[in-house]
């Protein structure tokens, strides 16, 4: 028996889930670094790369987001006045 593809893994959580069809589906690559540091004109290509520049880890992986679906929510003010016991 060949081992499931791709797509039918993806197909197969989809419907765990419940996603349906025309859902905000959205697909990213996780588990990547970008440069933050101007390493100027001369650099040791070795060790450094320009800013900006993104790099895969041997590591990194795929995240699958169902956006129709998500319960972000921004945070609140307390409803109460900040009193904390370690002050």
């Amino acid at each position: 028996m060949e081992p499931p593809t791709i797509k039918e893994q993806v197909a197969f959580i989809a419907q765990k889930y419940g996603w349906e069809e025309g859902d905000n589906i959205v697909v990213e690559m996780a588990g990547t670094q970008v440069s933050g540091i101007d390493v100027g004109e001369e650099y040791n290509k070795k060790w450094q790369s320009p800013i900006g520049t993104r790099k895969y880890n041997k590591d990194a992986f795929i995240v699958i987001k169902n956006l129709s679906r998500d319960s972000f929510e921004s945070s609140k003010p307390m409803d109460r006045e900040h009193k904390p016991h370690h002050a």
